[in-house]
């Protein structure tokens, strides 16, 4: 057994990186709610000002800065496998902040239909997450220079980066030459970064944290190596997913990128910091069924959020009524008076009624004269 165990160190150390990683996803997922909650007021009352210019937004950036310092701190505490899958407490507090902060779809008539699956995913998450955290590795060290250059020379790291260096290129080849554009192709993309990051993010952090408590880690040439790969990985991960989201629904890709990004962060913390070398087979066993039901319960948290369906208006005429109508293949649609006025409709309002625009069908008076010249029948003779 690890000697930091028996004094209760690690222990100590790995509730500090836990609660600071909740902490964090719950920060970030408020922040992202008041920042939306912002937008849409903005778009709501026609205001002219910038979002950035608004209280609500700042507050908004403010807590996404303090959520993301309370995640990167994290990594300095507890080991990766343990901080990783804790990304499904944002998925979770969004989803109910969704619902009372944002009032999205709260129609209570059909609640079980929408929220059944949904509610059976946060209990999963929350299930998988007391399960992974209460089993997950406990043998923890302090992230000197010294230990992060002992790691990176061991033979299991260097066939690991080789592996996933020769698995990036292909996977790049096929998506860049062969136009491979499949969402797991992309994805797997990010989640290769991620595990750099995440890597990186630890030894980083964990330097940090020994400089602030007095042993200066930060004149050591590991430190700009690792400080410069985190940021390579994190501009060229947030690429690939911005690519990702102009091709495909942004709830699948939430899912599925959690899926595969906790995925290889566990790989790379046990290959790279050894974090389950002391541990039993009832311990993984127990983490790897909490991970699963933690993925299980995002997949069923993003699968009920509706998608998006493209808007192809177009506007006929109707010559009875005498009124302009707006259709979409079908569907009746009314413009959006919630807020700002657009000839058509942002959101696909279905079953609504159309909305009859005024039109004046008046004609403007004339005189007499001008009528009888310009629009007087011709004579027509009569048998």
């Amino acid at each position: 057994m690890d000697i930091r165990r028996a004094d209760g160190g690690s222990y100590t150390d790995n509730l500090i990186g836990t609660l600071l990683a909740i902490f964090g996803n719950v920060l970030v997922s408020i922040s992202l709610s008041i920042q939306k909650h912002s937008h849409v007021t903005l778009a709501g009352t026609k205001d002219p000002r910038a979002f950035y210019r608004t209280k609500t937004w700042w507050c908004g950036f403010v807590l996404t800065c303090l959520g993301e310092g309370a995640n990167f701190v994290s990594y300095a505490f507890a080991p990766l496998a343990l901080i990783a899958p804790l990304n499904a407490v944002s998925v979770l507090t969004s989803s109910i902040l969704g619902l009372i902060f944002l009032r999205e779809k709260s129609k209570l008539k059909d609640f079980a239909k929408r929220y059944g699956l949904p509610f059976l995913g946060c209990v999963l998450t929350i299930g998988g997450t007391y399960l992974f955290v209460a089993f997950g590795p406990n043998s923890h060290e302090k992230l000197a220079a010294e230990n992060i250059v002992r790691h990176i020379v061991g033979w299991p790291v260097l066939l690991y980066l080789l592996l996933e260096i020769i698995t990036f290129c292909l996977l790049l080849y096929f998506y860049k030459q062969r136009g491979a554009n499949y969402l797991v192709i992309i994805l797997l993309l990010v989640a290769l970064l991620g595990s750099i990051t995440v890597i990186t993010v630890k030894a980083v952090s964990g330097m940090l944290v020994l400089t602030a408590e007095g042993s200066m880690q930060l004149d050591y040439p590991i430190f700009s190596v690792m400080f410069v790969c985190m940021l390579a990985s994190v501009v060229f991960q947030a690429r690939f997913l911005s690519q990702a989201c102009k091709l495909y629904d942004s709830s699948l890709i939430a899912s599925v990128n959690y899926i595969l990004s906790t995925f290889l962060a566990v790989v790379a913390g046990a290959v790279f910091y050894l974090e389950f070398k002391n541990e039993d087979v009832l311990h993984i066993c127990m983490f790897l069924l909490g991970s699963a039901m933690c993925f299980l319960g995002v997949f069923l948290i993003t699968k009920n959020k509706k998608k998006t369906k493209n808007f192809e208006p177009y506007v006929t005429m109707d010559m009875t009524n005498g009124v302009p109508t707006i259709h979409d293949k079908g569907l009746v649609l009314q413009p959006d008076f919630n807020g700002s006025f657009s000839y058509g409709a942002l959101v696909n309002n279905d079953g609504v009624a159309p909305v009859t625009l005024p039109v004046n069908l008046e004609q403007p008076p004339v005189s007499a004269r001008s009528t009888d010249a310009s629009h007087s029948p011709p004579d027509l003779k009569k048998d």
